[in-house]
């Protein structure tokens, strides 16, 4: 065991905050500790931060560095060398962190723990970023859940509670002479080059300071009216939480012990179970990827190992660009180019456009979220694509195919939510807002829309393709499982 006077190397991950900080409290009550964050997205190529993720990690630990006074150390590399080369220059015998769950960070992590203890180096994990472990919730037959709603209402909450937060800690930080390996902010480039960077930042305040601003307008303004208004794009009805707990400036802890605490109010019980069983979704992501680790890659339901997807990359690229022709598909690809976020409405309908309209496989859209999204996170991406898929656990039907005419009008009416990101069409009447190919030439030109010029003709034509994709799924179902998992990904 370390002496109380030996400094605590405590290793930031995705856990950038001081409150409820489990890694951080541990080391502030032995002592002092030497804050540091390891840059090693080159040890993790395939699933590095995209360009999004990145822009929101720099100031993220901008923000982290500011509440530590200036004092925390960045660095990039190989974390075991550079964890290994600290220690003997710092003197520190023990290292702590808050445990991450994808694949690559658990063998990681394990290897690095081994190593270090077998150095006589007491190192310590902690649970930072998750409700309940994922090993600790089973059927009572001993197998993991595949479906959310027995996970949640007879796994999760029949299970202990949620730990309570702990209290932000009061630090003695040890000022250690500059490593040759540490790093200036701007080293680790993590902006991208061009502009876009700017225009997210342009949206985001982002700091654990602004994490529990959303929190409390949430509780205070929107929370009661959560289960009427969630699925409208055009209204400020959700929490905009999920870039803040994908990089942990709030716990979901926190979030879930601060709005019970905030809504025990006769009347908001409804509400409230709908908000927090939008976090337990967040949970089952993480444990359908610990119980399947390979759900990154491979379909869950092996029977789509033999789905005819179609690999057309211009198509994909319109897709991307918001030049589909459907309106709300293409306003919310252009809000996700804009801003770095989609509305979890919209994300449904683009994914289920591109994988079943268009025939496109899952793995071109998760990909694209992956860079684009600042709330990327591996679990709920992968399980999301997977669910809408069709191929995922408790995944929505291959049949269930979005109509983006109809979901438009039932859920942006007035065309609100398009015309904020596809102003080219402003001037179009409510009534052809989502269907622009209907208006007549004279609305048309009044509302100065050429399509084909201004603004796209559609793509393809809904019904076709829906009828194709159920076709696929029809032959599809017809397979052997056996035979379908011979061909993996």
């Amino acid at each position: 065991m370390s002496s109380f006077n030996s400094p605590v190397i405590v290793w930031f991950r995705q856990d950038l905050r001081l409150a409820d900080n489990p890694a951080l409290f541990f080391a502030g009550q032995k002592g002092t500790v030497i804050p540091i964050f390891i840059d090693d997205r080159a040890n993790n190529s395939e699933w590095s931060p995209g360009a999004a993720s990145c822009c929101w990690l720099h100031h993220s630990l901008d923000d982290l560095n500011h509440q530590l006074d200036g004092c925390l150390k960045l660095f990039q590399g190989e974390p075991l060398s550079i964890l290994i080369q600290l220690i003997k220059e710092t003197g520190a015998n023990t290292v702590v962190w808050n445990r991450c769950y994808t694949p690559h960070a658990i063998r990681r992590d394990t290897n690095i723990k081994e190593r270090l203890l077998a150095e006589g180096i007491e190192v310590a994990s902690f649970n930072g970023s998750l409700l309940w472990e994922p090993w600790e919730i089973y059927t009572k037959s001993g197998t993991p859940y595949k479906v959310f709603t027995p996970y949640y209402r007879k796994g999760c909450l029949n299970a202990k509670p949620p730990q309570t937060p702990v209290s932000k800690p009061k630090l003695q930080i040890h000022f250690s002479e500059d490593s040759g390996q540490q790093l200036a902010l701007d080293q680790l480039k993590l902006l991208p080059e061009h502009s876009w960077a700017n225009q997210i930042t342009d949206h985001w305040s982002i700091s654990e300071a602004s994490a529990w601003a959303l929190l409390h307008k949430f509780t205070e303004e929107r929370l009661k009216s959560y289960s009427q208004n969630r699925d409208f794009p055009a209204k400020q009805a959700t929490s905009s939480l999920s870039p803040y707990l994908r990089w942990g400036q709030i716990s979901p802890r926190q979030v879930w012990h601060y709005s019970q605490q905030q809504c025990s109010t006769p009347g908001l019980e409804h509400p409230l179970d709908t908000f927090l069983k939008e976090i337990a979704w967040r949970e089952f992501s993480y444990y359908q990827l610990y119980h399947s680790p390979s759900m990154t890659e491979e379909n869950l339901n092996q029977k789509f190992n033999r789905f005819p997807w179609r690999h057309h990359k211009e198509s994909c690229q319109t897709w991307q660009r918001g030049q589909t022709g459907f309106p709300i598909i293409d306003a919310g690809m252009r809000e996700l180019w804009q801003t770095g976020y989609m509305h979890n409405r919209v994300r449904m309908l683009v994914a289920s456009f591109l994988v079943k309209n268009q025939l496109q496989h899952w793995h071109n859209g998760a990909r694209w979220f992956w860079d684009t999204l600042v709330d990327a996170d591996l679990a709920s991406n992968s399980a999301s694509w997977q669910w809408v898929a069709g191929c995922g656990n408790d995944a929505a039907p291959y049949f269930r195919i979005f109509n983006p005419v109809v979901q438009g009008i039932k859920f942006d009416p007035q065309g609100e939510y398009v015309r904020r990101y596809i102003p080219e069409l402003n001037n179009l009447p409510d009534c052809y807002i989502h269907t622009p190919w209907d208006a007549p030439e004279s609305i048309l030109l009044d509302a100065q829309v050429t399509l084909g010029t201004t603004y796209p003709q559609p793509i393809l034509d809904l019904n076709t393709t829906r009828k194709r994709a159920l076709s696929a799924y029809t032959e599809l179902k017809k397979l052997p499982l056996t035979e379908a998992a011979e061909d993996r990904l």
